[in-house]
């Protein structure tokens, strides 16, 4: 164990790398996922079929061919990407594929008498779904959300495949050079561990803040009616 003591700053550079993509990736994925999960719900049907397209290939093929598409084929096409933004692309763009289905199923559940009330009331699209849908959808959506942003964590490694220097390289290049595959490899699952649960704890919290509005929502109601 002591062996890994002076590759330290290394796997800490990888941890910093890996952190970056996670954060980056998971703001545009949740981006996407939200924008596209309110199109394929209510938008346009031109938007809805072209939504429905990045969707299916996005989910229909795997992030390691996507990583390459992005980072080899796109300059062929006069598009080129740095490593590190042609990592979070198309990881966040992954995400956000299923997440879209998340939000889209949570916007289904939110009771139709929501909507009709604002209908009612004669909201804006935009005050409608800023004060009245979405608050309740996120409460629904948060959960496997936060099941897809640990898969996000999960798929960082691949991100070496496009020169990108990640806690997972790192730690390979520390066990070729030390020869202590236990020692390394236990590291860095401990470390992937504590992040996914970091993760997850970050979301609890939300789960918690959002479901305590609900219940004063609730509360409110049937103060009201009474």
């Amino acid at each position: 164990m002591s062996q890994l003591y002076s590759f330290l700053p290394m796997l800490l550079q990888g941890l910093v790398t890996t952190i970056q993509i996670t954060v980056v990736a998971a703001v545009i994925a949740t981006v996407v996922a939200t924008v596209c999960g309110v199109i394929r719900y209510s938008g346009w049907w031109p938007l809805r079929a072209i939504v429905g397209i990045y969707i299916e290939i996005f989910r229909g093929t795997s992030c390691y061919v996507q990583l390459f598409w992005a980072f080899f084929v796109l300059p062929l096409l006069g598009v080129t990407l740095s490593p590190f933004a042609a990592a979070v692309v198309v990881i966040g763009l992954n995400v956000g594929s299923y997440g879209s289905e998340v939000v889209r199923g949570a916007l289904k559940a939110v009771p139709r008498g929501q909507w009709e009330a604002c209908v009612a009331l004669n909201y804006s699209t935009w005050h409608k779904y800023r004060y009245v849908i979405v608050p309740q959808a996120m409460r629904l959506a948060i959960a496997p959300m936060a099941n897809l942003m640990v898969d996000l964590l999960k798929i960082t490694p691949l991100v070496s495949l496009v020169t990108i220097s990640d806690l997972t390289y790192e730690a390979m290049v520390v066990r070729q050079q030390t020869g202590n595959s236990f020692a390394t490899f236990l590291t860095i699952l401990v470390v992937y561990f504590v992040l996914s649960s970091a993760i997850i704890a970050v979301f609890r919290r939300l789960e918690i803040h959002f479901s305590r509005g609900a219940e004063t929502f609730a509360t409110n109601k049937e103060a009201a009616a009474t």
